[in-house]
């Protein structure tokens, strides 16, 4: 009899399975998991490894660190693949040095629309009645002289046609005038404001939004742009949609430049030679060019472009480290995902974005086995327990689904996890066909990154994997279905009408971002569904008999990413139409989704 531990070494978790095994009976005593430390498939494995094994030992009645009673250690046999940091959104880059403000202050003063010419509050007193002028004001006037100041100049005739204000003095100041004029206040880089250049300020109705220079055309006609200017002028106004005050001033002829980086071409190298498509194309035609190459050999970018960049530091991340030479990295399988990028606009003063079109690229890195085999013996050294590598990932994974009830050959799994979405098919008679597809949860969380404008990872993975919610009173929720719910104890104050995440045990996370339910709801689902259902009919299609989804008649999602509170039943829906009966799997009728490989690790060491 002997004690062993399958352990699955995923791109985001490491799990293991703990079974005492005794000829072709085996008893699994407890499960363990953790996160994966490093890039799956490295010797920085080791320490994500350590703490999932002492995790399993606990739970089965041993010391953390009692390795010893571990007769062997079966680890997955996989290539090291790249997940996070081969992900990026690629599109072609345009920047237009003008100079514009255009944030969303909550209380901006006055109404409407004034022109006129930048000038400092302090020149104010020395003005005469001409041209209308837009004073710049500083943090350092207070409101009650801002105010005076300008009350003043219009006594004298001054056209005061609106303001810049650097401090939340917007309301307070437009209060004390006597008539109203368009003020943007909260503008923190107001020192960044050119002087004596013709400005435009734009403050809409609570609930509406700027209309003037938000469109092109109005920014041209107001400040008479040629065609060339106003082409220029698009990623300004567009930047400035959706916001309910802005400021645009035009810059002095000369300074309104255009740079451009080019997204790039993807040449693709396959048994029938090498394929070329510009990303510019977008995802579908990157796709198609992919599929007519199958089976990629390998993938690389134009050099000097985004693309081409990306590709090198894939390769080169990769190389650095498995200590493999850069020029046997391959890149064997990619998928593409139209997303919209958002790109700064140079000159803007309060962090402006224009969206742009682009492609988020998710590239799957394969080597030899050296690597994985280099790990083992790293574990064998630091544990002192004789490892093995075991068998194929994806072939292990339906060795795992097998043990959910109401199985049996056969049978296809689908492994969804956080950098790859493998698939494997099992025949009547034991033999397996698998493939290993590049994007999974971590391309979900790039791809809503990119859209919704977030920095924080954490805040990305919890948009993924939680529902949400907005706070409509002390006492009640109302969740993205539309349903309503009520609490005995009043809600945090600070998630009073905002868009919130719902946690486990009715943790109400609030999301630190200007955008509604909607939005945000709209781009989960758009981000999931062209990531893992797009991945699960290319996959099955490449182990399916003859290629044939339709002759498949039972699907079973494993992985992390099956765990999804939608994943299962965005792939169950779109498999339906196939007549394919498809679900998440229970591994060992316990273990839910998870666990799959680990499991299947332990199985095959009794044969």
């Amino acid at each position: 009899m002997s004690l062993v531990a399958g352990i699955d070494i995923g791109n985001a978790t490491t799990e293991v399975a703990l079974a005492r095994v005794e000829g072709k009976e085996i008893t699994f005593l407890s499960t363990g998991i953790s996160a994966t430390t490093g890039i799956k498939g490295t010797l920085q494995n080791l320490s994500g490894l350590r703490q999932s094994l002492g995790m399993a030992l606990e739970r089965a009645g041993f010391r953390r660190d009692q390795w010893g009673v571990v007769d062997v250690i079966r680890l997955n046999r996989a290539a090291p693949v790249i997940g996070d940091v081969a992900m990026e959104t690629v599109t072609e880059t345009v920047v237009t040095e003008s100079t514009m403000i255009g944030h969303n202050p909550s209380t901006p003063g006055g109404l409407g629309v004034g022109r006129g010419r930048t000038v400092p509050f302090e020149a104010l007193p020395s003005l005469r009645p001409g041209d209308p002028v837009i004073p710049v004001i500083p943090r350092s006037v207070d409101f009650t002289r801002a105010a005076g100041g300008i009350a003043e100049a219009l006594g004298r005739g001054v056209e005061v046609a609106g303001a810049i204000c650097q401090a939340d003095d917007g309301v307070l100041i437009v209060n004390r005038l006597p008539v109203g004029i368009p003020i943007v206040d909260e503008v923190s880089a107001v020192d960044r404001v050119p002087l004596d250049m013709k400005c435009c300020v734009e403050v809409a109705p609570p609930g509406r939004v700027v209309e003037l220079l938000s469109n092109p055309y109005d920014i041209a006609t107001l400040f008479d742009l040629s065609p060339e200017e106003t082409r220029q002028i698009v990623p300004v106004a567009r930047a400035l949609v959706g916001n309910r005050s802005a400021v645009v001033v035009r810059t002095p002829l000369g300074e309104v430049r255009e740079r451009r980086i080019p997204a790039g071409e993807l040449y693709i190298q396959g048994p029938g030679g090498k394929r070329t498509v510009n990303v510019e194309d977008g995802a579908q035609a990157i796709q198609t060019t992919v599929a007519a190459s199958a089976p990629v050999e390998n993938i690389f970018g134009q050099p000097g472009t985004h693309v081409g960049g990306m590709m090198e530091r894939v390769r080169r991340t990769m190389s650095d480290l498995t200590g493999i030479p850069l020029g046997e990295v391959s890149i064997r399988d990619l998928l593409a995902v139209d997303t919209l990028v958002p790109q700064k606009v140079v000159g803007g003063v309060a962090g402006e974005f224009s969206l742009e079109s682009g492609v988020a690229l998710a590239v799957m890195v394969k080597t030899e086995e050296l690597p994985m085999q280099r790990l083992a013996e790293a574990v064998s050294a630091d544990l002192g327990v004789p490892v093995e590598v075991g068998g194929v990932e994806a072939d292990m994974a339906i060795r795992g689904a097998l043990t959910t009830p109401g199985t049996k050959r056969p049978l296809a799994v689908l492994d969804l996890g956080a950098g790859s979405s493998d698939a494997s098919f099992m025949k009547e008679d034991g033999t397996v066909d698998l493939v290993h597809l590049a994007g999974a949860g971590n391309m979900v969380n790039t791809i809503l990154a990119s859209e919704l404008g977030i920095e924080d990872p954490d805040l990305a993975e919890s948009i993924k994997r939680y529902p949400l919610c907005k706070a409509e009173s002390a006492f009640h929720i109302r969740q993205e279905d539309g349903t309503v719910r009520f609490f005995d104890a009043p809600l945090d104050p600070q998630v009073f009408g905002r868009v919130a995440l719902l946690h486990e045990n009715d943790l109400l996370q609030p999301i630190p971002l200007p955008v509604t339910l909607e939005k945000v709801r709209a781009a989960r689902r758009k981000a999931k569904k062209e990531v893992f259902v797009t991945n699960a009919l290319r996959a099955l299609e490449q182990v399916a008999p003859a290629g044939n989804v339709r002759m498949l008649d039972h699907v079973v999602l494993v992985g992390g990413s099956a765990s999804d509170f939608e994943v299962p039943t965005l792939i169950t829906e779109a498999l339906s139409r196939y007549g394919i009966v498809a679900g998440r799997g229970n591994i060992r009728g316990k273990e839910g989704p998870r666990n799959a490989v680990a499991t299947g690790l332990v199985l095959s060491a009794a044969g």
